[in-house]
């Protein structure tokens, strides 16, 4: 099957059926080449419903899941960005095509590197900077937008949140290791958040990230 037709699948028959309706994730999803991002051994499951390998045992997301997660955040556009958790860069692509200035940090060099080299060839002028750093270090105050997580947390952790500017939003997933909420998190205020259920998922733990204390007998 055509590139393009494949893509075209993905979108239709895998995003949109997932309550992805907002036409501007839509359209991304069909710019940002996702087979460009894919370890050359699995391009022919690019745009497959699944979790696709990355070296150092990690895995990209599925794609109703990243057009889920792009909805949730409703982008404007111009706004300041940060993904902890960078991937193969499909994601932080994705942020860019919508109109964000994004800031991504992956705690393998490994990967890092890998991102950065798919970025610089599909997405070269899109405004997207890789970090290699370990987000649970994040120590930022009020200065994001949008604060995204593409692995879950075992237990709440409040230092993402803490790094959105007023007005700003951060998507996690908060749970065990089969079932997490993903959740908007929406700063209204100097010491004053909202948390909204967005929807169930399962998606693998952010590594370093704490975990709840286990209680022996």
């Amino acid at each position: 099957m055509p590139t393009e037709m494949a893509r075209e699948q993905m979108v239709e028959q895998q995003v949109r059926t997932w309550d992805v309706l907002d036409q501007r994730i839509l359209d991304a999803l069909r710019s940002v080449p996702r087979e460009r991002f894919v370890p050359a051994a699995w391009r022919e499951l690019a745009f497959a419903d699944c979790e696709i390998p990355l070296p150092c045992g990690k895995r990209m997301l599925r794609p109703m899941l990243a057009g889920r997660i792009l909805q949730t955040l409703q982008l404007r556009g111009g706004e300041q960005v940060l993904e902890i958790g960078t991937g193969s860069g499909y994601l932080s692509a994705c942020l860019g095509r919508l109109g964000a200035r994004v800031q991504t940090l992956e705690l393998h060099p490994e990967i890092a590197a890998l991102a950065r080299a798919n970025l610089r060839a599909a997405t070269p002028s899109l405004p997207i900077e890789v970090i290699a750093a370990d987000g649970m270090q994040l120590d930022a105050q009020s200065q994001y937008d949008v604060v995204v997580l593409t692995a879950s947390l075992p237990i709440h952790e409040p230092r993402f949140e803490r790094a959105l500017r007023r007005g700003g939003r951060l998507f996690m997933a908060v749970g065990g290791a089969t079932l997490q909420q993903a959740t908007l998190i929406r700063r209204l205020g100097e010491h004053d958040w909202s948390h909204e259920v967005q929807f169930e998922t399962c998606i693998e733990a952010l590594e370093h990230a704490p975990r709840p204390p286990v209680f022996g007998f």
